[in-house]
């Protein structure tokens, strides 16, 4: 999967991946996190701490390199295709022998990936995003949550475009995948995350049925907590 071939491969195999996609509606298996997520990850343009931009750009440890960036939301819609292909019959799909799943292969050959997933520029054009400026009540995000806990329980995933707009402390896509066990006397909603930002680990989303707002887990870009909720890649302009 080198040189030219590899990234012809890669087109084929990914565009076979999105058309499929699209009409596979059966029980899905479980996603995992360390089966289903990529090996590799994106990177903020501007280097943060404690949600702080920092000009130059501060290099730490924690911090990933900033070589891969604004992937955040073809690297979840990715993620959510190659999912929903492993539900087609063995004849319909394409098969790269020597690999059991996403995590493996892209570990191998990320920079096919890398290649081939898309432009991370273009999101920045996608009609829906327009919706952080027009629909922000606490209502719509009610509905979002009905919509995210209605895709889990019919075995879905559920692309999450988070936002603070006007604020822009975080402007980001990630994919929830699953809830977490309620706690004692917890009266928040928790939900699994795979974060393109964060290859190492799941990150957490919360839901508050009494402030009716989602938060968001603290790192090393983001200052935690409020964010806005948009569904992505569910209907045609998403």
């Amino acid at each position: 999967m080198c040189g030219t071939r590899g990234k012809l491969a890669g087109v084929v195999w990914l565009s076979a991946v999105a058309i499929s996609a699209t009409s596979a509606r059966t029980v899905e298996p479980e996603f995992r996190f360390d089966r289903d997520t990529f090996a590799f990850q994106n990177a903020t343009v501007l280097k943060y701490h404690d949600g702080i931009a920092f000009f130059p750009a501060k290099s730490e440890a924690s911090d990933p390199a900033n070589s891969y960036t604004r992937r955040c939301f073809v690297m979840t819609r990715t993620a959510m295709q190659f999912r929903k292909f492993e539900v087609l019959p063995e004849n319909q799909r394409i098969v790269f022998p020597g690999y059991s799943n996403l995590r493996e292969i892209s570990n191998a050959r990320t920079q096919v990936f890398e290649n081939n997933i898309g432009s991370g520029f273009m999101s920045y054009f996608r009609p829906s995003n327009i919706r952080m400026v027009f629909l922000e009540s606490t209502g719509y995000q009610e509905k979002t949550h009905q919509n995210l806990d209605a895709a889990l329980a019919r075995g879905d995933t559920f692309v999450a475009f988070l936002t603070t707009y006007p604020k822009m402390s975080i402007n980001h896509a990630v994919l929830v995948y699953g809830r977490k066990k309620s706690r004692p006397r917890d009266e928040l909603e928790h939900y699994l995350v795979y974060d393109p930002n964060h290859a190492e680990t799941p990150r957490e989303l919360t839901w508050s049925p009494r402030e009716r707002a989602f938060a968001y887990q603290k790192d090393i870009d983001f200052i935690g907590g409020f964010v806005r909720v948009y569904q992505a890649y569910d209907k045609p302009l998403q």
